[in-house]
């Protein structure tokens, strides 16, 4: 399995707000010389104005397309408004539809004869498992074509068996501690550079009192779960480095090698340390309980002093928070576990699926892929990156994503791709959320915890 030291998105951590299409009038800014839509000569009609650089994907005016996701708002709000002007001057509407059980009902409308006409996957093995479904659809040549704006690497997280099916749509950080710059200095704290810091911070701020230092929450609907294997990944990968990571997500190294009890023991002495954890919620077994939306709430109230999440998690801080070096919240790099591996970086990432070859859902595609779409995307969102080497770094005006892609983009980083996201959807999206779930929410055993995960591989 080819790794990089670029990034990738694990999205299907987001906001559980009932999505809606957001309907932006951009007219003002817009204009065609004719409806859009091909005349009776079959003619593309020509494009003008702010509307101009959309001319290739002109013709399809009046037509509909449908996209089904895991980014709930607000997330989906800024995801909206980034095709918002290409559908105003194309003519082209994209239905979006976003749902917190996006893993298991994506599916369930493929295999019954309800697929989308997108959807937008971030796990590679979900990815695979819909392309044996038959109901995939290979990309148009331009959107093969736009490739070469990422690392090669990108490609083959989006494709199966050889076969290029999903272009990369984003990409994000997951090694990442939230944490309120405010409150560190008022108590003459200092970020700490290694692991073995982290963990002596932690301990201190647990005998001072007046907040634990951890908190929170693995809930997420039908993906409840998740944010523990980011945890257990975060410490495989900077316990043991490349290597070890790229054999346990291909099965290599079980969850039952003394490797991988080791990393979950690791865990267990950090997330599961009743003098640390749950900060604002509860014991430890409250980590199961509390969404992974509402988990941050409590460093800014001063319960909670630290919260491992990604960079997408910016978009769950109230309105007004000051997130920066000298903010109300900001965040820092999680240290190795083991010094000598170098940089370790988990991320995760987006593929843009069609399940239709429709002219229409074509030039979308196209759009999606291209530097162009990237670009607009970066302007309307925070905590959002693309590893799109068409993107101008300069348009990055937050501090939290220029972290990020500055982390995601070091070539001296050992990156890897988020472990649960390329292991099959059995286990990845399912048996490892399960029991990862009973681990902090039952106490169960971590022999236990790891059997069960083994037992759920495909043979």
């Amino acid at each position: 399995m080819i790794r990089n030291p670029w990034p990738a998105l694990s999205a299907r951590r987001r906001s559980l707000a009932v999505p809606a299409v957001l309907a932006l009038v951009l007219a003002a800014a817009c204009s065609n010389s004719t409806s859009g839509s091909k005349g009776s000569s079959g003619a593309v009609p020509t494009l003008t104005g702010g509307c101009a650089k959309y001319q290739a994907y002109a013709g399809h005016s009046g037509t509909k397309v449908t996209m089904y996701a895991s980014i709930l708002s607000p997330e989906s709000d800024s995801l909206e408004k980034s095709w918002a002007e290409f559908s105003t001057c194309t003519g082209i509407k994209i239905s979006y539809e976003g749902s917190n059980d996006f893993e298991s009902q994506l599916q369930v409308r493929v295999t019954g004869g309800n697929a989308p006409d997108f959807a937008i996957i971030p796990q590679p093995g979900l990815l695979a498992q819909m392309v044996k479904s038959g109901k995939v659809v290979k990309p148009p040549a331009q959107t093969v074509a736009n490739e070469d704006g990422w690392n090669p690497a990108w490609k083959t997280y989006g494709s199966v068996d050889g076969t290029f099916y999903a272009a990369p749509m984003s990409a994000n950080m997951k090694s990442l501690v939230w944490y309120s710059p405010k409150a560190f200095k008022a108590a003459g704290y200092q970020v700490p550079q290694t692991w073995a810091e982290l963990m002596a911070l932690s301990d201190r701020i647990a005998k001072a009192g007046g907040g634990k230092p951890w908190c929170g929450g693995i809930g997420s609907g039908t993906a409840t779960g998740w944010p523990a294997t980011d945890w257990l990944e975060e410490v495989v990968l900077g316990s043991y480095g490349g290597d070890v990571y790229d054999q346990w997500v291909s099965h290599q190294v079980k969850f039952s090698d003394p490797k991988i009890i080791t990393a979950m023991q690791t865990v267990a002495g950090w997330m599961q340390n009743p003098a640390w954890v749950n900060g604002g919620f509860g014991d430890v077994k409250s980590i199961a309980t509390t969404t992974f939306q509402d988990a941050g709430a409590p460093i800014l109230t001063n319960k909670c002093w630290m919260l491992q999440q990604a960079s997408f998690y910016q978009a769950q801080w109230p309105k007004g928070t000051k997130i920066g070096p000298d903010g109300d919240i900001f965040a820092f790099r999680l240290p190795a576990v083991n010094p000598a591996v170098p940089s370790p970086v988990e991320g995760g990432g987006e593929f843009v699926t069609a399940f239709s070859n429709r002219p229409e859902v074509q030039a979308v595609q196209n759009y999606l892929s291209s530097s162009d779409w990237a670009s607009s995307r970066v302007k309307v969102s925070t905590g959002w990156v693309s590893a799109n080497q068409g993107v101008d770094k300069s348009l990055y005006t937050d501090p939290v994503d220029k972290l990020s892609a500055e982390a995601l983009t070091d070539p001296a980083a050992t990156f890897r791709f988020d472990a649960s996201d390329m292991m099959p959807p059995a286990v990845g999206a399912a048996q490892e959320w399960k029991s990862l779930t009973k681990w902090f929410a039952e106490g169960q055993a971590i022999p236990k915890v790891a059997a069960d995960i083994d037992a759920a591989w495909p043979q």
